[in-house]
């Protein structure tokens, strides 16, 4: 059995896939081809599945099998859902005294390994069943990944719920848990700061004793030209967020100005400034790119996407009823700057803006507006119920 795919991993998917037909994998080979990518985890594991199934039924002759979009957004698995819940409190000096973040999440990989990974093979007459599912173990991570903050507290508290079930099919999404988690704690460090009567800047330095995490947030301060008390135009909001992935590979800290309509609560980001730090750096511009792209996807999931699904069925199965960002609301200009640490190891990079770009631009509609939205995504609706309240 020889199949051409675009799986991510084309070992894996071949050991789910020989034991779906019952071979030894020795004889079954995967070429990987390019195809979509994913992010993750999406359906090109099961269509791959899929492929084998028919070939083996109809035996030397060459089988194409392609999903079309409305079956690969009904049926490919979905990031998990996830729940935060966060306490604090502040000492006379405005520093935070203790610190209680807690965070409900699944599994977040359900990627192949064994047939039971895939759709076709749940669906067999003799079916294989799912592997339970397990959480990932720190440092990285899955559904606790950054859920422990970067900054230095006196006390602190966190806690990870493991959910094992969850009504719909879901697997890895780009950047795990960390994306909702900085989410969380940069949005509620902005809110903090506001108790405090700090600025968001400075009440993050308050905080962090990691000399490198400090310099990328100055470095992103310092481009965007950050003040404090400063005053944007009316309708138009600043917002700042830091994180290092995984508390183990980049750091990045980002900048972004929000324009909000408060008649529609449309939001659109018109800049961002961010500043990276990924160690030695041996390909400065493949390093902008990784960033503008995060700040690119985070944009269009914190402001648009969502799955939607009924009793029976996934209902978000197009660009209509699953919107993603679009080329009107490009931001006008994104600016990245590398702070370069000859020597020094290398850092992963490819999912370190996601969660500051999310929190960035969370901060600045709630600044803008007067108002925070917690739950995401921050739609049109979300913003002007908020607004109207």
């Amino acid at each position: 059995m020889t199949v051409w795919t675009h799986t991510q991993g084309v070992y894996p998917d071949r050991q789910a896939i020989a034991e779906m037909l019952r071979m030894p994998p020795a004889s079954v080979r995967l070429i990987h081809v390019e195809g979509s990518g994913c992010y993750g985890h999406n359906g090109a594991d099961d269509v791959a599945a899929d492929a084998a199934l028919i070939a083996r039924a109809l035996p030397d002759r060459p089988v194409r099998v392609q999903w079309m979009r409305e079956q690969e957004h009904a049926w490919e698995p979905f990031g998990p859902a996830m729940v935060t819940k966060l306490k604090a409190s502040l000492d006379a000096d405005g520093r935070i005294a203790d610190w209680n973040f807690a965070v409900w999440s699944n599994t977040h990989s359900m990627r192949p390994g064994n047939a039971g990974t895939l759709l076709a093979a749940q669906h067999m007459a003799q079916a294989f069943a799912v592997p339970p599912p397990k959480p990932l173990p720190l440092p990285e991570g899955g559904g606790d990944r950054n859920a422990i903050p970067l900054y230095t507290f006196a006390n602190a508290r966190v806690v990870h719920h493991f959910i094992p079930a969850m009504p719909l099919r879901i697997s890895a999404m780009r950047g795990l848990g960390a994306y909702h988690n900085v989410f969380s704690i940069e949005s509620f460090m902005d809110e903090l700061a506001g108790l405090a009567d700090a600025d968001p800047v400075e009440f993050r330095l308050r905080h962090l004793e990691d000399r490198r995490g400090r310099d990328v947030i100055e470095k992103a301060a310092q481009e965007f030209g950050w003040r404090r008390d400063q005053k944007p135009q009316a309708g138009r909001g600043y917002g700042f967020a830091f994180a290092r992935y995984k508390n183990l590979a980049a750091y990045c800290a980002i900048a972004s100005e929000v324009e909000v309509v408060s008649e529609t609560g449309r939001a659109r980001l018109l800049r961002a400034v961010a500043a990276v730090d990924s160690g030695q750096v041996v390909n400065p511009d493949g390093l902008t790119n990784q960033i503008e792209g995060a700040i690119m996807q985070s944009m269009s999931w914190t402001l648009y996407e969502s799955v939607s699904f009924d009793d029976t069925r996934i209902t978000s199965v197009d660009w209509q009823t699953y919107p993603i960002l679009r080329f009107d609301a490009v931001p006008d200009r994104i600016d990245v700057h590398i702070i370069n640490r000859p020597g020094q190891p290398f850092l992963g990079s490819g999912e370190t803006g996601q969660g500051p770009a999310a929190a960035s631009i969370a901060n600045a509609i709630a600044h803008a507006t007067g108002k925070r939205l917690r739950n995401l995504p921050l739609t049109r609706k979300r913003i002007k119920d908020a607004i109207d309240a």
